[in-house]
């Protein structure tokens, strides 16, 4: 019920909430927080290392959102601009982190072999999961998420990080391989 309420918001008043945002109406700020809080705050927990971290960027970016907002053109989908502006400030904050981040021009995909079944066979927990990507170096958990969850070519990811594409192809079956390596470590300790 929640749910198809939700839709029936979003197809109906959607374009007048944004428009009251863009007028600075706290109400209609809240509200379309409200509305798209958990998928944006998931997103950043995915590409950030910790909670707290995600915490940041996440206000950081609905900031920037509602800055921005009188730039939506209504054209697409304006969860699908929101995303952007997110995802933008994720790669920004991550670039600009004083980490150490693993570029790997010269790793030769064929030393490495992974098949992308392999993580997808093995039930785990949706937490343990993240948790996992979030123990990811960074330069491997943005490629990864690009890749997996924005459904990003290995081209417009090179092309967002300013790497080649065979770094983003590199550090993806990089972050297969610690994954797939976390997962059977924790299967076998269940098992042991």
């Amino acid at each position: 019920m929640a749910l198809t309420f939700k839709l029936f918001f979003l197809n109906e008043n959607l374009t007048q909430l944004i428009q009251k945002c863009v007028q600075n109406d706290r109400a209609s700020q809240q509200q379309l927080y409200q509305l798209f809080a958990p998928v944006l705050y998931g997103i950043c927990l995915k590409y950030m290392k910790n909670e707290a971290d995600a915490k940041d960027v996440f206000q950081e970016g609905f900031v920037l959102v509602f800055q921005k907002m009188h730039q939506f053109k209504h054209q697409g989908s304006f969860e699908g601009w929101l995303k952007r502006i997110f995802i933008n400030l994720l790669i920004k904050t991550l670039k600009g982190a004083p980490k150490n981040i693993l570029l790997l021009e010269g790793y030769d995909l064929a030393d490495a072999s992974f098949e992308d079944e392999a993580l997808e066979s093995v039930p785990i927990p949706q937490e343990k999961l993240l948790e996992y990507i979030q123990d990811l170096p960074d330069q491997y958990r943005l490629v990864f998420n690009l890749y997996v969850f924005e459904k990003r070519k290995h081209k417009e990811i090179a092309q967002l990080l300013h790497i080649s594409e065979g770094t983003s192809k590199s550090n993806l079956n990089r972050a297969k391989i610690n994954l797939r390596n976390r997962i059977l470590a924790a299967l076998k300790s269940k098992t042991a």
